[in-house]
């Protein structure tokens, strides 16, 4: 069974920091690459940031010295660190497996509830 739960979003002013977490099963967590993916709105939902099972980081050239990926693999639990945090952060941001479920072969779309993040004044 997939899950895929994240929290620690909210509202704070730019500048500022927040630290999202995302439990994911064992079954995602312990295969697959991780990602952190926003969506803001009108806009597509994008990759900010992927750690692979080895701890290969990626991310977006707009978020570069200011978040940071990680995981901890006995938690099954991967970690956004967001700093120095912008109004154009604000988004609602999904863990998912990095490419996303919906483009693993084998298996279904899935997209947890994600958590918003409000950058403002």
């Amino acid at each position: 069974q997939v899950q895929l739960v994240e929290s620690g979003g909210g509202l704070v002013q730019p500048g500022g920091s927040l630290r999202l977490s995302c439990a994911a099963s064992g079954n995602i967590f312990s295969i697959y690459a991780m990602g952190w993916y926003r969506q803001a709105p009108g806009k597509q939902r994008e990759l900010v940031a992927a750690i692979g099972t080895g701890g290969t980081t990626t991310y977006v050239d707009s978020v570069k010295g200011r978040f940071t990926i990680s995981r901890d693999n006995a938690k099954n639990t991967v970690y956004l660190q967001m700093n120095s945090l912008k109004p154009e952060d604000t988004a609602v941001y999904y863990c998912n497996s990095y490419p996303p479920l919906g483009r693993v072969p084998g298996r279904s779309d899935y997209w947890g509830q994600g958590t918003q993040v409000t950058v403002s004044s």
